[in-house]
C-alpha cells in the first residue's frame, strides 16, 4: 500500500512566546543561570529574560550562542510538543524519541509536520532531520530580503564543521578576510570556528538554504 503523500496545510510556526519557554527550559535543565548565561553572551540579563519571555526574538547568531553556552544542540529548540510525531516504518503515526527502533528501517517526517522558529530580522529555520541524530544537525533557513544572522555586524563562531547549499537566490558569507557570494546550486563547507557572518544582499529576493552541522 503507498501512502499518501499530501497533508494538511503547513503547522504554524512555533510562536515567540513559545521559542522563550523553550530555551528557558533548556537552560534551566543545563543549571545555568540567566546572569551567569548573560555574562557568557556578554549582553545584559534583562535581554536574557526579554528573549525567554517572547518579548525579544534572538538572532540567528544570538540563538546559536545561547544553546552553545548552555550546551545543547541547535535542534534541541525545536519543542516537539508544536510538531507532529513522525512516522516509522510499519507503524501509522508512530512516536519517535530518537532513532527509529531496533528492526525499523527508517522515520519519516512530512514537511507540513515541521514547526518552523521565526528569528530576528525575519530570518526563519526549520529542522530537516525527521528525529533527532547525534552528532549531527540538519536545516533549512530562509532569509527575507536584507536580513543578516548577526547584530550589529559580530561575527559568529561555534562548534562543529558546517556545509549550506543555496536553493533559491543568493547568500554571502563574510569571513573576517574574504567574503563569498553564493547562488542557487552553490555550496560552501567550513569550519564553525571560523567567524562569520551570514545574509542576503538583496533587496526583492528570498534565499533559502539548507545547512548540514557536524559535531565531532
Amino acid at each position: 500500500m503507498v501512502e499518501d503523500m499530501t497533508g494538511p496545510s503547513d503547522i504554524e510556526a512555533i510562536t515567540g512566546e513559545r521559542l522563550g519557554e523553550r530555551l528557558r527550559e533548556l537552560r534551566v535543565r543545563s543549571g545555568m543561570s540567566l546572569r551567569a548565561l548573560a555574562r557568557e553572551l556578554g549582553i545584559s540579563a534583562s535581554a536574557v529574560s526579554q528573549i525567554e519571555r517572547g518579548t525579544m526574538r534572538p538572532s540567528v547568531s544570538r540563538l546559536i550562542a545561547y544553546v552553545s553556552a548552555i550546551g545543547v544542540p541547535l535542534a534541541a529548540v525545536f519543542d516537539e510538543k508544536a510538531e507532529e510525531a513522525p512516522r516509522e516504518d510499519g507503524r501509522e503515526g508512530a512516536a519517535g524519541d530518537g532513532a527509529p527502533e531496533e528492526g525499523r528501517r527508517f522515520a519519516i517526517r512530512r514537511a507540513w509536520e515541521v514547526a518552523p522558529i521565526t528569528l530576528g530580522g525575519g530570518v526563519t529555520f526549520r529542522r530537516l532531520s525527521p528525529v533527532p541524530t547525534d552528532g549531527v544537525e540538519f536545516f533549512e533557513s530562509t532569509y527575507p530580503p536584507r536580513a543578516v544572522s548577526a547584530e550589529h555586524g559580530r561575527f559568529l563562531r561555534h562548534e562543529g564543521y558546517e556545509v549550506g547549499t543555496v536553493t533559491r537566490g543568493e547568500l554571502t558569507i563574510e569571513f573576517e578576510t574574504e567574503v563569498v557570494t553564493l547562488a542557487e546550486g552553490d555550496s560552501i563547507t567550513f569550519p564553525c570556528s571560523r567567524p562569520h557572518i551570514i545574509g542576503n544582499r538583496s533587496a526583492t529576493v528570498t534565499a533559502v538554504a539548507t545547512w548540514l552541522i557536524v559535531h565531532t
